[in-house]
């Protein structure tokens, strides 16, 4: 019976997308696509957010405001907490936190077929980053607050400058280091989920060579 029941909502849920709607949702990966089926209110609404949440963090990218690192430094981190924090405004905490998870669920299957994301495969300490600064967007809002995004992007950005998010130890010319300060090869690292890199302070400072 409660079977029976799941199957009904799901058929529900996936009919009352319009065409272009099913067009979109076909091309999302599968844990995405069991998100939008659980949460189908909210779907468009998240989808909108997650567009302004990477506008945003280009943005930021190109100011001297943070590092200009999108792919495991302070512009990553960024992103990330001010993605939590928007959806946990529009969608609430459960619902902005399962996507979250869907989409490192995501990155995973990425590195399985060996895709780019953000120009690298992902890696199990992005998705430990990544689920770390997620909890910090989080915690920022709530389900409703009037919070500006401006003052939003600016407490974020303090937040990373005191260290409160987490970045991947790299040096100054942008290579991974391990937490003793050897610098990783590329080769070592590819076909690995699992590596030696290592998450650190978002403050935090390369090494001088």
């Amino acid at each position: 019976m409660k079977k029976a029941v799941i199957i009904s909502f799901l058929l529900v849920s996936i009919s009352s997308f319009s065409q272009t709607s099913f067009q979109k949702f076909k091309k999302l990966s599968p844990p995405k696509q069991w998100w939008v089926i659980w949460h189908p209110l909210k779907a468009k609404k998240a989808l909108a957010i997650s567009k302004e949440a990477n506008k945003v963090a280009d943005s930021i990218k190109r100011s001297p405001l943070l590092d200009k690192d999108g792919s495991g430094g302070q512009v990553d981190a960024f992103r990330h907490a001010y993605w939590m924090a928007r959806l946990r405004q529009e969608i609430g905490e459960n619902a902005a936190r399962s996507l979250g998870k869907a989409h490192e669920k995501e990155n995973y299957l990425t590195f399985k077929e060996n895709k780019l994301e953000d120009g690298v495969v992902p890696d199990q300490i992005s998705s430990e980053m990544d689920l770390f600064n997620n909890e910090v967007g989080l915690s920022l809002t709530k389900k409703g607050s009037k919070t500006p995004k401006q003052g939003l992007i600016y407490r974020i950005i303090n937040l990373i400058h005191t260290g409160d998010l987490k970045v991947i130890k790299k040096d100054t010319e942008g290579n991974f280091l391990t937490c003793e300060n050897e610098k990783i090869s590329n080769t070592s690292l590819k076909g690995k989920w699992e590596n030696n890199k290592c998450l650190v302070k978002s403050n935090y400072t390369p090494p001088n060579d």
